[in-house]
């Protein structure tokens, strides 16, 4: 019987939306609610491009240090207890709203694949989410392992931490390890590194990334709504074509 094939699943913006965050900024801060979605986004753009210069740096912080400290640049007035709220409720952000449905058919389909968490975050902030959030918790036995970048302390897209993934989950051979994931620079970072992608495009936009035509690197095998139709979509494929879902 072929090896099963790995579904390593995005956290941050693909399981969880790190847009909930909002309520608790609103909430700790007195903010009208459009005031704490912009920061929010805000936020979120500012914790990427921190980890992206310290790839360019050659430098490396771990991934709460750096949600810290991006969220004191965007509100530059919020104090040491405030940071500490909101950071506690970052453990517990709300899932999309499809995401149960596809871990519950990653359970049904055991024989076929096995699922991982792969991830900027640090095992403990993962492990928080995975672990204690009201809508993940129940899922845990999904998946098999919870891989973070700091076991390569580097951070996404670089190539390193997809060689890294592919080892953790005990695979010689990449093109039985699919990744998922919302965000457009991970999804081109893994195929740039030799693995399958999936990108989950919830508006409904289109793949409009032009990094990959300069560099030779394909975009994503498939490009979904959901997290719910990327499992179900990867399945077919491995009906069709066995491992790797080739088809």
């Amino acid at each position: 019987m072929p090896p099963k094939t790995v579904i390593a699943f995005d956290l941050y913006g693909t399981i969880l939306s790190t847009a909930s965050i909002s309520s608790s900024l609103s909430s700790v801060l007195s903010l009208p609610a459009e005031k704490a979605g912009e920061l929010a986004g805000l936020w979120r753009r500012y914790q990427l491009e921190y980890t992206w210069r310290c790839n360019s740096m050659g430098r490396y912080t771990d991934f709460e240090t750096i949600t810290r400290s991006s969220l004191k640049h965007v509100i530059p007035e919020i104090t040491a207890a405030q940071t500490d709220t909101v950071m506690a409720s970052y453990n517990n952000l709300s899932v999309f709203p499809e995401v149960p449905d596809a871990l519950a058919t990653m359970a049904e389909n055991g024989r076929l694949v096995e699922g991982y968490v792969f991830s900027n975050g640090t095992e403990q902030m993962m492990g928080a989410s995975v672990n204690r959030s009201s809508d993940l918790w129940s899922f845990g036995p999904v998946f098999k392992g919870l891989v973070s970048v700091e076991g390569v302390r580097r951070y996404k897209p670089d190539a390193g931490v997809y060689e890294y993934l592919v080892g953790q989950v005990g695979r010689t051979e990449k093109k039985g390890v699919w990744l998922v994931s919302g965000n457009p620079f991970d999804v081109l970072g893994a195929k740039a590194a030799g693995l399958r992608a999936c990108w989950v495009d919830r508006e409904g936009g289109g793949w409009r990334d032009q990094l990959g035509e300069g560099l030779g690197v394909e975009g994503p095998d498939l490009v979904v709504r959901g997290v719910d139709e990327g499992v179900e979509r990867i399945l077919e494929r491995i009906r069709l074509g066995g491992e790797g879902g080739e088809v």
